[in-house]
């Protein structure tokens, strides 16, 4: 297997769609053994999710991890809070930053690098509708144009 293998567990597609991406980080997750094994087999979901800083700490709020099918008594919460472990000055940063108006943090997708279980963060904004609207109009325009191209290729 190679040194920077990636394989992706959990992606929040909508969250392209509903916020304006401006600025993503990398972060380990602290979990349950039982979480790590449902993570692994993709049992994660990231829809409602949101990162959030509280004193000196980032922790992941809302994330769906469903219980192991083969945990015994000893199984999670499926929506506990898990923290994010982050260096002091990326916390800080982002302490600042979602204190601006409008700033969140949303993860984005959650993955296997190196057999650690990582969370990739993005510092986001809220889309207005008009602006989902606008990104829809775009996204037809332009297959449109590629429609066009492709049927001119084939006369």
């Amino acid at each position: 297997m190679p040194e920077n293998d990636i394989k992706i567990l959990a992606a929040n597609r909508a969250a392209g769609h509903n916020y304006l991406l401006l600025e993503r980080l990398e972060a380990g997750l602290v979990l349950t053994g039982t979480e790590v094994k449902a993570a692994r087999d993709g049992k994660v979901q990231l829809k409602d999710a949101y990162g959030e800083v509280l004193g000196r700490e980032a922790w992941l709020k809302n994330a769906h991890i469903s219980p192991y099918s083969h945990g015994n008594i000893m199984n999670h919460d499926p929506l506990r809070d898990r923290k994010l472990l982050l260096h002091r000055k990326e916390i800080e940063k982002l302490l600042g930053k979602t204190r601006e108006k409008g700033l969140t943090l949303i993860p984005t997708k959650i993955y296997l690098k190196n057999g650690k279980i990582k969370c990739e963060l993005a510092l986001a904004r809220a889309k207005k509708l008009y602006d989902k609207r606008e990104a829809e109009r775009k996204r037809t325009t332009e297959a449109e144009a590629r429609e066009m191209l492709r049927s001119r290729k084939r006369e």
